[in-house]
């Protein structure tokens, strides 16, 4: 007892991880007993335990290290430990995608799969489908099948999830198992039913017919397993989501069924897939009733699910959620600061303008309990309000103000200052505020990338407020204060202010020159260039280099400069040609936020350079100018589906082909489309799929010249898919013997556009000076009648045919289109509309400006 005591208290000290110290090496010659005769088990289990530990830990083991670990853990087979031996099931487990050889225990695990030792059967299974291949899982099949329908619901379980795993690498074996996962749906036990339901999905994933059956049959039958029906709302669901016809009542109903179920669980599944289907907010009243029950729940969790799911409904239907305010204000209060978050920013989404200084006091008094994930969901809630209500800037902000001064890392200042930044760009009376907040911040500011990020906001937004000379003392403090990058930074902000305001630009100049002596070679660097262009006076040079810099992506940068240096390195770079880094895009309505999800923002031009590379002197063609998203060419269906992807250079155009085959009885060859092009254009090659195996992508090229005239770009290709089939075993993959025979594929035309051939962006502050400055170049203007009734509807597809954001849209009744941008031959344009409905009749005046006649043209030919 004494003993028992000293444990519990080295407990309460913290005590000591026994596994922090481990040695790969030390382990390495520890795995060495496990060759000795007779062990001793409780030395092998905390051997296998330190194993495992170190490679869950992410410890690297070389081939060799981990083929001798595997070998000395296969010893220990001839133990009867029952713990010793499931630790060496998970070890196999673990080491088989390392090592070399591992096949040769599948004898042993066969033994153990097939013997009577229940506690043995399940693990082995687990293990053995791990190593084997797919040409060794046809000799277990047999022994496959009757695990599935084994009266052990461990050893059923084991043998239906290494199923799921193994569909991916080999479907159509597992695809065979499907009738005894079908017997194993309705078992009594809840994990066997789950776990089969998702095998039978899996085998028809490919057949919508095969799964609208298995649904429509599992949702006339009821379940025993919770978790096997929520997983069927989901597949019911997503058919619903599919199907927009009246054929998908049928699916709704059943949801609807499952909100009287039982089980909590179900009833919330239920519940979240209505909310995240259904448009209106009559047939949303029982989901929403569902989650106000929640909401007050006793139970944590329910209280969590309920508040979490009503926060991503008030983007979509805010009137929805109004009836539960009084349950969620309840839940302001709640021990569980995850869950008073959620209602609080719920509450401010969907409150009125009035409600919204009583909401922030509750607010504030927990912001410091809770985590920073939690803070940057607020401080998003906060910024959507700004925007729905203008006039409360000076509350919100002053609450921005204050969090920004609180403790806190970068993810969470940098939240902060977005919300602050946006409120700037969008509230026009809330600019001094906010650029003052911002210029305190950066006094303290220990973030490098956010204090860059804010200086370059006081340079673009500080010009055009009321007093601009109060700001270049914020930023002139770091050019005396901070690192390099910031001092760098803070040149360019200053340089802005001296080329936007002329009566600054003596002080400006004095401020510059004092940079020119600085330390660091990119502070003199930009001080110097930027004095010599405010010093020229010239109006182009000063907006084309100062006040509307455009930044090319890096990634691409560097590879076209790479490309540029083997190809042509004597002829001049044309970096206009490069895409540049953020590329407008539609604002979309933002859904209130339950968690934070971070996903790299990678353009589509990174995400295809590396396919491109199997085109023969792809480096020649320049940097890719624009690549279109992937367009359909046939039905979602059909046997072979194919995509087009449309890679735009300056003076050719690429089309890959993506192409999926989804027969398991056939392999395709020598995959490539024959194109019919429009005249004008020219065929220079193609860059066919050797192969594509079932349910396996692959992609066919075909390169073009653009003509001469751009106005012959427009037009559709005639594509027709060729192939040449062999026929396969569905079980194996393995071809027959024959060389098979060619065939071919109707596919939709490809169409090239006119949008397709611009990178466009809504006009800037200084629009209306670039328009002049431009009044000398070549102009094209036609007056045009839309087909459309109704002036926004026309606006949003004039865009649509331009390739402008809908942001370039402004005006009411009268809709003003303003924008530019580049041609893939890097010639600038800018363009104009003006849209006004009369008697039923929207008609467009219309006019573009370019160095370029032909290209002005073109803007005009892609609507008329």
């Amino acid at each position: 007892m004494s003993s028992f005591r000293r444990d519990k208290k080295g407990e309460d000290d913290g005590g000591v991880n026994v596994f922090q110290n481990l040695d790969k090496t030390t382990l390495l010659q520890e795995s060495r007993y496990f060759n000795s005769t007779p062990v001793n088990p409780r030395k092998c289990i905390h051997i296998l335990t330190k194993i495992l530990y170190l490679l869950n830990q992410g410890e690297k083991l070389t081939t060799q290290e981990a083929t001798d670990i595997f070998f000395a853990t296969t010893k220990l087979f001839q133990s009867k430990d029952v713990v010793l031996r499931r630790l060496m099931y998970l070890c196999i487990k673990e080491l088989s995608g390392m090592a070399q050889d591992v096949i040769i225990v599948t004898s042993s695990l066969t033994k153990d799969m097939t013997g009577k030792e229940d506690l043995y059967r399940a693990a082995a299974i687990r293990a053995l489908c791990s190593i084997t291949d797919s040409t060794m899982l046809q000799a277990i099949e047999r022994y496959m099948k009757q695990a599935i329908v084994d009266k052990n619901p461990a050893v059923s379980s084991a043998a239906l999830v290494s199923a799921l795993h193994l569909s991916a690498t080999v479907p159509d074996l597992v695809r065979r198992w499907a009738n005894e996962a079908q017997e194993a749906v309705m078992s009594d036990h809840v994990m066997v039913s789950y776990h089969a339901l998702a095998v039978v999905a899996s085998a028809r994933k490919n057949d919508r017919l095969s799964t609208v059956k298995l649904v429509t049959k599992l949702a006339r039958t009821p379940l025993r397993s919770p978790y096997a029906l929520c997983l069927l709302i989901r597949y019911a669901a997503k058919l619903a989501e599919e199907d927009q016809s009246d054929s998908s009542e049928q699916y709704i109903e059943f949801i609807e069924s499952c909100l009287r179920h039982k089980s909590e669980i179900v009833v919330y599944e239920a519940a979240h897939a209505i909310i995240s289907l259904r448009k209106t907010v009559r047939d949303l009243a029982q989901a929403v009733s569902v989650l106000q029950i929640f909401c007050g729940s006793s139970k944590a969790t329910l209280r969590l699910a309920g508040a979490r799911t009503l926060a991503k409904l008030t983007a979509k239907h805010p009137s929805a959620v109004a009836a539960c305010t009084v349950d969620l204000e309840n839940l302001i209060s709640d021990p569980n600061r995850s869950v008073a978050t959620l209602a609080v920013t719920t509450l401010l989404a969907t409150g009125a303008e009035s409600s919204i200084d009583r909401l922030m006091k509750p607010m504030a008094s927990f912001m410091s309990e809770i985590s920073d994930e939690f803070k940057v969901i607020v401080v998003r809630a906060i910024r959507r309000l700004c925007s729905k209500y203008p006039r409360k800037y000076q509350t919100l902000a002053s609450f921005l103000a204050g969090m920004l001064r609180d403790e806190g890392g970068l993810q969470y200042k940098t939240a902060i200052a977005d919300a602050i930044i946006a409120l700037i760009e969008e509230n026009p009376d809330a600019k001094e505020t906010g650029l003052a907040h911002l210029c305190e911040f950066i006094e303290d500011c220990e973030h490098t990338s956010l204090a860059v990020r804010i200086l370059h906001v006081l340079g673009r937004e500080g010009p055009r407020a009321r007093q601009p000379s109060r700001y270049i003392r914020y930023i002139y403090n770091r050019v005396i204060l901070e690192s390099g990058p910031v001092r760098a930074a803070a040149v360019t902000a200053v340089a802005r202010f001296g080329a936007a305001r002329p009566e600054l630009l003596p002080n400006i100049r004095v401020l510059l020159s004092r940079c020119q002596l600085d330390e660091d070679d990119e502070v003199r660097d930009r001080a110097t260039i930027y004095s010599a262009i405010l010093d020229s006076g010239n109006p182009e040079i000063l907006e084309e280099y100062i006040l509307n810099v455009q930044v090319p992506n890096v990634v691409l940068l560097e590879r076209a400069l790479h490309d540029h240096l083997e190809t042509f390195p004597d002829e001049p770079f044309n970096i206009s040609a490069v895409p540049t880094e953020e590329e407008p895009q539609e604002a979309k309505e933002a859904p209130a936020e339950t968690e934070i999800t971070r996903k790299p923002v990678i353009s589509l031009e990174e995400q295809y350079a590396d396919q491109l590379k199997v085109i023969p002197g792809i480096e020649k063609l320049g940097p890719p100018f624009k690549t279109c998203e992937a367009v359909d060419l046939t039905e979602p269906e059909t046997e072979y589906r194919v995509r087009c992807v449309k890679h735009i250079f300056a003076r050719h155009l690429i089309l890959q082909f993506e192409c999926l085959n989804t027969l398991s009885d056939q392999m395709l060859g020598r995959i490539h489309v024959r194109l019919d092009p429009p005249a004008g254009y020219k065929m220079l090659g193609e860059v066919p799929c050797d192969q594509l195996v079932y349910d396996k992508q692959g992609s066919a090229f075909s390169i073009l010249e653009f003509p001469e005239n751009p106005i012959e770009t427009l037009g559709a290709f005639g594509a027709t898919l060729e192939f040449t089939v062999r026929d396969c075993d569905p079980t194996t993959g393995l071809p027959d013997s024959g060389e098979g025979y060619g065939d071919t594929y109707p596919i939709e035309d490809v169409e090239i556009a006119c949008s397709e051939q611009f990178r466009m962006r809504p006009a800037s502050e200084d629009w209306d000076a670039s328009w002049e400055r431009a009044a000398n170049a070549a102009e094209a203007c036609d007056t045009f009648g839309l087909a459309q009734t109704d002036v926004g509807e026309a606006a949003k597809a004039v865009c649509e045919h331009l390739g402008l954001p809908k942001s370039a849209i402004a005006g009411d009744a009268v809709k003003d289109i303003r924008g530019g941008g580049l041609w893939r031959g890097g010639v600038p344009v800018l363009v104009r509309a003006r849209l006004v409905a009369a008697q039923g009749i929207v008609t467009m005046q219309l006019s573009a400006r370019s160095p370029r006649e032909d290209v002005a043209t073109l803007l005009l030919a892609a609507v008329g």
